[in-house]
C-alpha cells in the first residue's frame, strides 16, 4: 500500500468566506476525513492558513505571500493510504473543496523512504 497526498487547490485565493461558511466547510471536511479514517486509510493532514505566510525566492528575496499576483492557492492537504492512484482519486472526489467552481484536488504519490535520510 502506498501513501498519496491530496492537495486542495483554490482557484481564487483572494475570496474570503464568512465565518459561518468557514464553519460549514470545516464540518464537511472533517466528515470527509472521518469517512477515510473509518476505512483506516487516513494518515495525516492540515490546513495552510495565510497568516504569516512568506515566499522565499531566488537570491533569498522574501515576500509576503502567497498573495497578489498568485491567483491559485493551496488551502491544505491530507495524506491517505491507498492500494492504487485510482483509489486515492476516489477519496479526492469526495473532497468538499470541489464544491467551489474552479477548485481542484491534486493527487500525488509520496516517494517511499528507503532508509536514506
Amino acid at each position: 500500500m502506498d501513501e498519496y497526498a491530496l492537495i486542495m487547490r483554490h482557484e481564487d485565493g483572494t475570496k474570503v468566506a464568512s465565518p459561518e461558511q468557514m464553519q460549514i466547510w470545516m464540518k464537511q471536511t472533517m466528515d470527509w476525513i472521518g469517512g477515510i479514517a473509518a476505512q483506516n486509510k487516513f494518515v495525516s493532514g492540515t490546513g495552510l492558513p495565510f497568516a504569516d505566510a512568506k515566499v522565499v525566492g531566488h537570491n533569498g528575496i522574501v515576500t509576503d505571500g502567497p498573495f497578489g499576483e498568485i491567483k491559485e492557492t493551496i488551502g491544505g492537504f491530507i495524506t491517505v493510504k491507498a492500494d492504487s492512484v485510482e483509489e486515492a482519486v476516489e477519496f479526492a472526489k469526495g473532497c468538499p473543496v470541489l464544491a467551489g467552481e474552479g477548485n481542484t484536488v491534486e493527487v500525488r504519490k509520496i516517494a517511499k523512504r528507503d532508509g536514506v535520510h
